[in-house]
């Protein structure tokens, strides 16, 4: 009879990464943030995104900042929590987890952000050097074609080969993956890309 004991021992430990990473990346900072600040639901204005792009249509660049950067400190923490704790291994799935977790939020039926930020947070601690070429390359295409969802896309279409280039194999493997989920999110910005209507950055819909 095959011996499964190697495989199931480990089990709850990579559980256990999973489920922590998704409760921390679900954490929808960009609708605690306005609430406190008293500027309401940030699902009722703009694209009804939870992320930073839509909390800067509020006005206040101090909470979407807030949001931003929390946003991708949930990605970066936990997937340094558990690279400290059990290796690499756990630490790709908590991080991956955690990425979910924003998109997919569990308190708020399913309907997050993009998961640019928390994309952002893990590259940053999987691979500094990507992380900031990562930002070079949003702030590029940003400031020639001044719209955010398509610096998005090519700053992720970029960061799989960034991180291969760097020797990060299992970070750029990785990273592939939710590469296609961070496009398959921003599907409606594609489509207003292709036909030329996407808005650019200060507009009320992106």
């Amino acid at each position: 009879m095959p011996d499964f004991s190697q495989l199931l021992t480990p089990l709850p430990y990579y559980l256990i990464s999973a489920a922590v990473g998704y409760l921390a990346g679900s954490i929808p900072f960009g609708l605690v943030y306005t609430r406190i600040a008293g500027l309401g639901d940030v699902r009722d204005i703009g694209s009804g995104n939870i992320g930073a792009t839509n909390v800067l249509r509020t006005g206040n660049k101090w909470i979407a900042a807030a949001t931003l950067i929390s946003d991708g400190a949930k990605g970066g923490l936990v997937y340094l929590l558990f690279l400290s704790l059990w290796g690499p291994d756990h630490a790709v799935i908590a991080g991956t987890a955690a990425f979910i977790g924003h998109i997919f939020p569990v308190w708020l039926k399913f309907k997050g952000g993009k998961g640019v930020a928390t994309f952002l947070g893990i590259a940053l601690v999987g691979a500094w050097q990507v992380g900031l070429l990562f930002i070079g390359i949003w702030l590029a295409i940003a400031a020639v074609f001044r719209m955010s969802s398509l610096a998005a896309l090519v700053a992720t279409l970029a960061t799989p080969i960034l991180f291969w280039v760097f020797e990060q194999y299992q970070l750029a493997e990785m990273s592939a993956l939710l590469v296609v989920i961070i496009w398959w999110a921003h599907r409606a910005n594609i489509g207003r890309l292709l036909k030329g209507e996407e808005p650019r950055i200060g507009a009320k819909k992106d």
